[in-house]
């Protein structure tokens, strides 16, 4: 007698973006599908039966002038400078994953939605910041996670995480930062957050929440670690 079939495995994860007024960044919120901004709507840093990760995001702004943005913090010779990320890791989390570039074609963002690949890596939004020294935005990550499968992006839906530490390896080096909120969002209304304001070298961590993976997503903020602290 055949062995009872298993069901696959499903992701838990999509993202949608939509246009934004002026001044805000990119937004992500990701259960499977992302809406995507304006077409033209470009940072100056930039070089997955499942619910999607899906988030909504506001379109890139253009970065501030130089000398007109308050976020910008003094320049610092200790860090790389900026650069497109490669890996994520956050011990406290288990999570260590290659990270890699997600650029939306024409087609989709005309359609306003973007769906990321079926895999467990992370993926770095291109059209927004990249991180380190000389970073004009903030850096938008996001992942899958997964129902009826173990997967690094489920463990972060966790507030526990607050304080923990992030390390974001580029092609000019490695990065610390440290979270400062874990937050959820409907993904309905992810698109008017603060997450997508223009912070240069803020880093954005966006996945579905584990507990509500069709209605909510679950949002981590970092900021860069002191020179002092580093």
């Amino acid at each position: 007698m055949d062995a009872p079939q298993q069901p696959a495995p499903r992701r838990r994860s999509g993202m949608r973006w939509a246009a934004a007024a002026g001044g805000l960044g990119a937004a992500a919120l990701l259960s499977t599908a992302l809406l995507t901004g304006p077409p033209d709507a470009a940072s100056p840093d930039a070089a997955p039966s499942a619910p999607s990760v899906s988030a909504t995001a506001p379109a890139p702004a253009s970065a501030p002038e130089p000398g007109t943005s308050t976020s910008a913090a003094a320049p610092d010779a200790s860090r790389p400078e900026a650069a497109p990320p490669v890996r994520l890791r956050v011990d406290d989390a288990r999570l260590d994953v290659p990270v890699l570039p997600l650029t939306p074609s024409e087609q989709e963002r005309a359609a306003g939605l973007l769906v990321p690949p079926d895999t467990l890596d992370g993926y770095w939004l291109t059209p927004y910041g990249m991180p380190g020294e000389g970073s004009q935005n903030t850096t938008y990550i996001t992942g899958h996670s997964w129902e009826d499968r173990e997967a690094p992006f489920n463990r972060l839906s966790d507030p526990g995480l607050v304080g923990s530490e992030i390390v974001l390896e580029t092609g000019n080096g490695t990065l610390e930062y440290v979270v400062d909120s874990v937050v959820t969002h409907d993904k309905d209304t992810l698109k008017d957050s603060d997450i997508w304001q223009i912070v240069p070298d803020r880093l954005v961590v966006v996945s579905c929440y584990t507990e509500d993976l069709w209605g909510r997503n679950v949002v981590l903020t970092a900021s860069p670690v002191p020179p002092e602290q580093g």
